[in-house]
């Protein structure tokens, strides 16, 4: 384990954790498996599949963030990670392997998270899918119902008028 990523994660996080360490052991691997390193636009980019602590490191050790577009939450609730490079097409997905964590309290789990062989952490697999496109900038249309803008991608219409998404009335029938 990098004591620096470690020490990285930890003051962006703002503890230690269980959680942390596994985004940090994947960024390690992606960083061994693919040459990866610090992303200063969107040449590198991650998609998660959870919203937990992991993901901090990853901001903090790639530089993947919401706001530069180059990380990407996919909600299936595994811990796990896919790395995009966009320069040389390489991806890379990390996923944590079913807890082995018998008879390990939180510290000796953490402390195995941060020093077992990255293998025998994690399986890794090529992504089923290819990166998402870069960010674009959007027009920002006002809502007709509230007055506030919204990205023109989240806007709808109803009734003849383009409303946000709160202020939309969304019509299912049990679908």
């Amino acid at each position: 384990m990098n004591s620096k990523l470690w020490d990285k994660a930890v003051a962006f996080h703002g503890h230690e954790c269980p959680g942390l360490a596994i985004g940090v052991r994947a960024c390690e691997a992606s960083m061994e498996k693919m040459g990866i390193g610090f992303s200063h636009d969107e040449e590198i980019v991650c998609v998660t599949e959870n919203d937990a602590c992991g993901v901090d490191a990853v901001q903090a050790i790639l530089s993947c963030t919401i706001g530069k577009g180059n990380l990407i939450y996919r909600g299936t609730g595994k811990q796990a990670f896919s790395f995009f490079n966009r320069r040389t097409g390489e991806k890379l997905r990390v996923c944590l392997k079913p807890k082995r964590k018998q008879n390990m309290d939180r510290a000796r789990w953490q402390e195995y998270l941060l020093n077992a062989p990255l293998d025998e952490i994690f399986f890794f697999s090529e992504p089923k899918y290819d990166p998402p496109e870069k960010a674009r900038i959007f027009q920002t249309i006002i809502c007709e119902i509230c007055g506030e803008g919204a990205s023109e991608p989240k806007m709808h219409l109803q009734d003849g008028k383009k409303v946000c998404v709160d202020c939309f009335e969304d019509y299912t029938r049990g679908w």
